[in-house]
């Protein structure tokens, strides 16, 4: 069996990872004008698809800056907290490097015969090669402008800044902040006792100090230097068909989400596991890769993925409102709801889990 995966992003790593372990051959087509590593990036990954990672794609533990609480506090609110998650000191969810993740799986592909990088062939050439699946997790590839443009599109006019602090040693730092602000949502995410990486989405314009605005809402950290700045604009969008015929679209092309909770990756993981359990599925009763596992992932995925990510817009659009009228009843509102035990525990498993009924 061969698959042809699009694109040579962490999603497109960590599906071509997944696959070859389960015996699968795997071409990866890609542009080979290498990009340099972002290395301000980092990425959260939940407590459920952890366990999944390291036990089905590769053990990432030592790479990993686990979180055990977090922390919401909206502007309007002052220094009130909206929303507190912990749960008896277990872990939440961990932090990684982006270039760390990507590196690694890199050097593991890489080891495996079933593996292959080809520069990308022009789009009718390409899907009339002798693949069982095609895979796209390209956004602007040729193949996805062709196939999977009848989209749910939200612009944010917002841009989001990623960067890293180095601050002085903080014991314990193993709390996750996201404050509301007036200029959008920032959040502190810990990656050691000495750095945290800081995502902004600001709203507005791309050029903005970004060094004053997080010296302005940092009461935590004594910073000794902020390096490094990613950023991108912010929009969402949900993919109204996955697939056509038995070329499949996968990763960001599905649902792309504001970055607000850090979720991007994590429904990718959750569509992997999908994936992985209809091929496995294929290969014990001892039949072939073909469209009906396109089909069969999206009945299983599509109304999921969609609930999931207008959710993350509507807690988006929730603080938004929140910072236009400037009154804090909102806060006040989900501060009683988040009181609540059955509730607060609810919101830890729907961001552990996803949508699990």
């Amino acid at each position: 069996m061969k698959v042809c995966i699009i694109g040579r992003g962490l999603t497109s790593l960590t599906l071509a990872k997944t696959l070859v372990d389960e015996g699968i051959s795997v071409d990866i087509y890609a542009n080979q004008k290498a990009k340099s590593l972002d290395r301000s990036r980092t990425i959260g990954i939940s407590k459920s698809n952890i366990k999944f990672f390291n036990e089905n794609i590769l053990n990432i533990k030592k790479l990993l800056w686990n979180i055990n609480k977090i922390e919401i506090y909206s502007e309007n609110f002052k220094d009130n907290k909206v929303l507190n998650f912990e749960k008896n000191k277990q872990n939440l969810f961990s932090i990684i490097k982006n270039h760390e993740l990507q590196s690694c799986l890199i050097k593991e592909l890489n080891k495996n015969k079933l593996f292959k990088t080809k520069n990308m062939i022009e789009s009718k050439k390409l899907l009339n090669r002798n693949y069982n699946l095609f895979i796209n997790c390209d956004f602007n590839s040729s193949i996805a402008k062709k196939f999977f443009y009848k989209k749910i599109n939200k612009e944010y006019n917002s841009y989001a800044h990623s960067l890293i602090i180095k601050h002085k040693k903080k014991p314990n730092n193993n709390t996750a902040v996201q404050i509301f602000t007036e200029k959008g949502p920032l959040a502190f995410l810990p990656i050691s006792d000495q750095e945290t990486s800081v995502v902004f989405s600001v709203k507005g314009p791309q050029n903005v100090n970004l060094k004053n605005l997080i010296k302005k809402y940092n009461n935590k950290y004594s910073i000794i230097q902020i390096y490094g700045n990613s950023s991108f604009e912010l929009s969402s969008s949900n993919l109204r068909t996955y697939y056509n015929d038995n070329l499949l679209a996968f990763g960001d092309m599905l649902h792309k989400l504001h970055p607000l909770a850090g979720q991007g990756f994590n429904m990718s993981i959750r569509d992997i596991k999908v994936l992985l359990n209809l091929i496995r599925f294929k290969i014990r009763h001892g039949l072939g890769l073909d469209k009906s596992i396109c089909t069969d992932f999206e009945k299983k995925t599509k109304h999921k993925n969609y609930l999931f990510s207008n959710g993350i817009d509507f807690i988006y659009e929730f603080f938004n409102l929140e910072s236009k009228t400037k009154n804090s009843i909102l806060s006040k509102s989900v501060q009683y709801l988040g009181k609540n035990k059955v509730t607060n525990n609810l919101f830890i498993k729907i961001a552990d889990k996803g949508i699990f009924f």
